[in-house]
């Protein structure tokens, strides 16, 4: 009969795949570079096969070791559930959390990952609109909370200031074209009334030439080079370059984030979501 798996070793398994290096994990798992090397060695003496493929600068697994990964994550991910139900059995529930697209694909999943790691008995059930719309759902109690850009003269704490910059394709130059054409979020969002904002105080002519809510929609467009948008900093993907006053276009002022919460959601899942994204957003780079 084989013996049981070491949850110790297998955490410092997913540390060094998730970092790429013995030297990263270190850290992450409290432990010397040495003692991971030597855990991953005793890891591998007792599956009797190797996992990982040493390379000068990183490793990675090899297929066996990909295989392995998932069943570890998921012995790791019951481990935390059973510790859980004992130890904070009233931190359960399902809690829905509102964010617009841009900053549900980019800015949230580290959150919500550390935050999983953290709190593993609790769902998230993500809906995602833009700003205004959120702001609604919560005055209306569909959702519990919400991170929201600010809208002008909204009395909200502000625990993030984002870059909001101007963005267009690596391979075109759309900014040249007269009159600039322009991709914007749907009416009513906070990233489009920035813009549009920023527009009206220049001298410069423009044209709207594509509207919606959909982030990969707007960055489609821009990527072909059909027009230019602005976005935030932290949504902006590798594919786009960003561009500013030396192509001629406005300053565009920083988008201002907030959290918004129903009062009438009482429960400790709520709670605990909420000062989890208060800390990250506002302690964030």
């Amino acid at each position: 009969m084989p013996a049981p798996l070491d949850l110790d070793l297998l955490k410092t398994f997913v540390a060094v795949v998730e970092t790429g290096s013995f030297s990263n994990a270190a850290p992450r798992i409290g432990r010397s570079q040495s003692a991971v090397s030597m855990q991953i060695q005793r890891l591998e003496q007792a599956v009797g096969k190797q996992l990982l493929i040493r390379g000068q600068k990183s490793v990675v697994p090899n297929a066996p070791g990909m295989d392995f990964l998932v069943h570890a994550r998921r012995l790791l991910k019951l481990s935390d559930e059973a510790w859980a139900s004992v130890t904070r059995p009233e931190e359960t529930g399902c809690v829905r959390l509102g964010v617009p697209d841009d900053y549900a694909a980019f800015l949230l999943p580290p959150v919500l990952a550390s935050f999983g790691t953290e709190y593993p008995l609790v769902t998230v059930e993500l809906v995602c609109e833009p700003s205004t719309a959120l702001s609604k759902a919560i005055d209306e109690g569909r959702i519990d909370l919400a991170i929201v850009t600010r809208l002008p003269g909204q009395p909200v704490e502000i625990l993030r200031r984002e870059r909001f910059v101007w963005v267009a394709s690596s391979s075109h130059v759309a900014w040249e074209k007269a009159p600039l054409p322009i991709a914007l979020f749907e009416p009513g969002c906070a990233a489009r009334m920035n813009v549009l904002k920023a527009l009206a105080g220049s001298e410069r002519a423009y044209r709207c030439i594509y509207s919606s809510a959909s982030l990969l929609g707007l960055i489609a467009i821009v990527q072909a080079g059909l027009a230019i948008a602005g976005l935030a900093l932290c949504s902006v993907p590798p594919s786009l370059q960003i561009i500013g006053e030396k192509e001629g276009l406005p300053a565009l002022e920083e988008l201002e984030i907030s959290i918004l919460r129903n009062p009438a959601s009482r429960i400790v899942a709520v709670d605990r979501l909420f000062e989890f994204l208060d800390h990250a957003l506002s302690s964030g780079p």
